[in-house]
């Protein structure tokens, strides 16, 4: 029956649902109408509103984008790469494989979600390539979508945009809220017990959503054309033909400063340096440029040369066009959300059919579905968060707790929405369709956690 349930929804995915760079554009049309209708403003006043917002995210949005091309940089490294292989060749059968790449994924998705991301799309490859070379027929598809639950379960991790944001000095809502350190969000007793339980449960259902029967097992050559799995598994060292012109640069001084590993670790050991002098008067106080300069570091010690973190970062920035391109627009339906009072209206609905008690429920669901339209969790909290902390303000809810049922709501349905597996899908060569229908059931499976850490625990 779930699992019926997860192909329907696989099937309404692909039909119905556009480019996420559309649903920007809609919601910008149907804030800009409701500032007219709703707010009584005027098309130029609620232009102006929108004029005024539109910039003002670039800081953020450069924040997010670094997180994305960080994170595909540590997790493409040889060493860990090296390390998937050999975790890869211990997996004994196809539902073992499953679990463990769902476990590794998780776990990744909570240190960073570009990280995680990656990470488990890589160990899903090498996991698909091992069973090939070793006669064990693997489901590829559930690998593929194993990998993905990264992102099920990030938003609750030290990658969180929502408070890690809001621990930010200079956030956009520091002069309603404040800093707000991640004591308070993601190490609060609710949170605490959301980490364990997606930890525990998540892995286990994609374990429990493995076809029963072994003719039902898609390899990863039943998955992939035959020159894409030769591209995949055939590893052949094949040497460069090199020019007179490359053999003369390799002797120059160029050549020489672009590899070399003395740079990297003056560079990589003095920002390890600027990180732990941080937390060690500051205690442990994380933050979206602690982080990033956390992945920064780390990446290019990993990469050991200059010029192979260059081609990581090269690699990665082709994940982050839709960050740059929405983030503006979700700035700007900022703008005109608070200029026009639309931010209270719409705060005051929450509050007419909440209570102090099922507000957090109704934070959770509400979120669930926004992610649906605006899949960025940081373009989320700036549309949303605004409205959610208002009505919090009227029902007496804390802060930390309606921001990590905002947050829940937004890491929910990435499920059901293909958005930011593209890299992943690019790494493995699945399709969207081949992956949705599991991470929807495992979705599914996954919602009593929420609702229970969101009606019955303190945060």
């Amino acid at each position: 029956m779930v699992q019926r349930i997860g192909a329907y929804l696989t099937k309404v995915s692909c039909k119905y649902m556009p480019d996420p760079f559309i649903f920007a554009i809609l919601l910008s049309i149907l804030v800009f109408i409701g500032g007219i209708t709703l707010a009584n403003q005027t098309p130029f006043q609620m232009i102006l509103h929108w004029k005024g917002g539109f910039w003002n995210l670039l800081t953020f949005a450069m924040q997010m984008s670094l997180i994305i091309v960080l994170g595909f940089a540590v997790a493409s490294s040889q060493i860990v790469n090296r390390w998937l292989q050999a975790l890869a060749n211990t997996a004994k059968n196809s539902r073992q494989a499953v679990f463990m790449v769902a476990l590794v994924a998780t776990i990744g998705g909570m240190i960073s979600w570009g990280f995680g991301l990656v990470l488990g799309a890589l160990f899903a490859k090498e996991m698909g390539k091992s069973g090939y070379l070793r006669g064990i027929k693997m489901h590829y598809p559930l690998l593929g979508a194993a990998a993905y639950l990264s992102m099920l379960v990030w938003h609750a991790g030290l990658s969180g945009s929502a408070p890690l944001l809001v621990a930010t000095p200079g956030h956009v809502m520091e002069a309603s809220i404040g800093i707000i350190p991640i004591a308070k969000t993601l190490f609060n007793p609710m949170n605490l017990f959301v980490i364990v339980a997606q930890l525990i449960f998540v892995p286990l259902f994609a374990y429990l959503v493995h076809p029963k029967k072994d003719n039902e097992l898609l390899s990863i050559d039943d998955c992939l054309t035959p020159d894409e799995v030769a591209d995949v598994v055939v590893k052949e060292t094949k040497e460069q033909c090199l020019t007179q012109d490359d053999i003369a640069y390799g002797k120059t001084i160029a050549n020489r400063l672009d590899n070399s590993r003395i740079l990297t670790w003056i560079i990589g050991i003095s920002g390890m340096i600027f990180i732990g002098h941080h937390f060690a008067t500051k205690g442990f106080d994380l933050n979206l440029n602690i982080l990033n300069g956390i992945f920064l570091f780390v990446g290019m010690l990993l990469h050991k040369t200059p010029m192979n973190y260059v081609r990581a970062i090269s690699e990665g920035v082709k994940g982050v066009g839709g960050v740059l391109l929405q983030f503006p627009f979700y700035a700007g339906m900022m703008g005109m959300m608070a200029g026009s009072g639309l931010i209270a209206i719409i705060a005051g609905w929450f509050v007419a059919i909440s209570t102090a008690y099922t507000y957090p429920l109704f934070t959770f669901l509400s979120a669930a579905i926004v992610n649906l339209f605006i899949p960025s969790g940081g373009g989320q909290w700036v549309v949303q968060g605004p409205i959610m902390i208002e009505a919090a303000n009227a029902l007496g809810v804390s802060h930390p707790q309606t921001i990590m049922a905002l947050a829940y709501g937004d890491q929910f349905t990435n499920m059901v929405q293909p958005f930011w597996a593209i890299a992943l899908l690019g790494i493995t060569g699945l399709k969207a369709r081949q992956i949705i229908g599991y991470t929807a059931t495992i979705m599914l499976m996954s919602t009593f956690i929420y609702v229970f850490a969101t009606l019955f625990l303190p945060a």
